[in-house]
């Protein structure tokens, strides 16, 4: 089969299209014919080496397919599932845990199944999880025209939520407010100040950061005293080691470091937030947007557009073209 292979980490060069053995399924996996692979951050961490994996490796952990073989013989070849926790999917065929993939309606896109799952559980958690958020609620969220920003922004909007937002062009201004967001700021040393002055003057009661290192700081400022500060993701790199004093100075908030492994590992909590993922799909209530679609041997160029920021919503390889 053809696949992504990672021999050394690296820059996007090191992303080498290449033949490879097929994998093969354990009792507790299906083997799937990968149709659409998602693109996320996380790969980056990989292809990097921020996160660690032995060389050589295939990167990717989320898509969509048809199932090949199901050892057990419990679920019939041919039914599309979608999936999020499936390292190598960047390939033709991968092999999926069997208690973490979900069927895909047939209305739903192999572009959105293949790239709703890890964007949609986090935004599930942060939302419904990590802060409770509720009609009295206010929440800043950072890169707000990514693909987390838009369906966090949405899923907000849908518990009744005030929500600020934070991009970097006009363009993506527009597509936040699209998504429900109160109001749209850009990023700046004064950002903390404006969401403030915005806000009655007091700080929000969580700020949702994805972007890291370039934000941090206006985060904890941004925020009430014995209010959250959400940092799931690091955009724009890691935040430095921080003084544990400076969440007591900032008014005794509370800082976290979540990740979909935590928030789903309670028995049926998995389950529990990519089937509300696929409802809110399936009765139109929450929209993904897929900016880019690329070829699976352009792996390099998808990752480049999204660390450059030239993308917004998702991006997604195309592995197969269904008949």
């Amino acid at each position: 089969m053809h696949a992504i292979v990672i021999n050394s980490t690296g820059g996007p060069e090191v992303l080498q299209y290449a033949e490879v053995d097929a994998p093969t399924p354990t009792e507790d996996q299906v083997l799937v014919e990968v149709l659409v692979a998602g693109v996320n951050y996380i790969d980056t961490y990989y292809r990097d080496g921020t996160y660690h994996s032995a060389t050589p490796f295939i990167p990717g952990f989320e898509g969509t397919g048809r199932v090949i073989e199901d050892p057990r013989g419990e679920i019939a070849p041919g039914t599309m599932v979608a999936w999020e926790n499936a390292f190598g999917s960047y390939a033709e065929l991968v092999c999926v845990e069997r208690d973490r993939m979900v069927a895909v309606p047939d209305d739903i896109s192999p572009e959105i199944a293949g790239s709703m799952l890890l964007q949609g559980i986090t935004a599930h958690y942060l939302t419904q999880g990590v802060y409770e958020l509720d009609e009295t609620s206010t929440c800043l969220i950072t890169a707000g025209a990514g693909g987390v920003g838009l369906i966090a922004t949405q899923m907000a909007k849908s518990l009744g939520a005030t929500v600020y937002t934070v991009v970097s062009s006009d363009e993506k201004e527009e597509l936040s407010y699209s998504a429900g967001a109160d109001r749209v700021f850009r990023y700046s040393d004064g950002l903390a100040e404006e969401v403030r002055r915005f806000n009655g003057g007091g700080g929000v009661d969580v700020v949702y950061d994805g972007v890291g290192r370039d934000t941090f700081q206006e985060s904890l400022e941004a925020v009430r005293p014995r209010g959250t500060v959400c940092l799931f993701g690091a955009a724009s790199g890691p935040v430095e080691p921080i003084d544990p004093q400076v969440l007591n100075k900032h008014g005794s908030i509370f800082l976290t470091r979540p990740s979909i492994g935590a928030w789903t590992a309670e028995p049926g909590e998995y389950q529990m937030r990519a089937q509300a993922v696929v409802q809110a799909v399936t009765e139109g209530k929450l929209t993904f947007r897929v900016s880019g679609s690329y070829p699976l041997e352009k792996a390099a160029e998808a990752h480049r557009d999204l660390q450059s920021r030239k993308t917004t919503g998702s991006i997604v390889l195309k592995v197969k073209q269904e008949a």
